[in-house]
């Protein structure tokens, strides 16, 4: 009975474990997608075509489904296909954020695109309050339960573009990560 007992608890440790590993949607695996798929076209085409087969409802999932689109627009040279991918994307990050408006990943996925498209487009209509939202969550850090590696690529973007007030700024600067 004991040893019945010891391999049901190991099973309840490592099957989860093991199970993110393989799980293509894992966050670890999304957010190195969203690091490099921008840099290079291969990772891009593989990043799509990963998130293209996502259904769920997930919305962090959803927001990296977006994400996957916005990053393929980068990448073709024809102007009705990168507005294509926008729209597709937009319409993906509508949806997410319906489902749930207060994640805050979701919101900075959402505000980091539309900081990139030309204002011209008109598809950049919630960059202020995408910020209220994400910047709430990352100065209670780590409070707000966000994800330390999510926190800190958060961090390096926004002062890397310098997309901070002066006050923002030095918050972001002191958190701890």
């Amino acid at each position: 009975m004991y040893l019945i007992a010891l391999l049901f608890t190991l099973c309840l440790v490592v099957a989860p474990t093991t199970w993110q590993a393989t799980d293509p949607y894992a966050h670890q695996k999304l957010l190195n997608f969203y690091q490099t798929a921008s840099k290079d076209e291969k990772i891009a085409e593989q990043f799509h075509s990963l998130m293209h087969k996502y259904q769920g409802k997930d919305p962090l999932k959803m927001g990296y489904k977006a994400v996957s689109n916005a990053i393929m627009a980068k990448h073709t040279w024809s102007p009705y296909s990168k507005l294509k991918y926008l729209k597709q994307s937009s319409q993906i990050f509508d949806q997410a954020v319906a489902l749930d408006n207060t994640d805050p990943e979701v919101r900075f996925l959402r505000y980091s695109i539309e900081n990139y498209i030309p204002r011209y487009l008109n598809m950049s209509s919630h960059l202020e309050e995408d910020k209220r939202v994400f910047m709430a969550a990352i100065l209670k850090h780590p409070r707000s339960g966000m994800p330390s590696e999510s926190v800190k690529i958060m961090r390096e973007f926004l002062l890397r573009k310098e997309l901070l007030t002066a006050q923002e700024k030095e918050q972001v600067e002191k958190l701890k990560l």
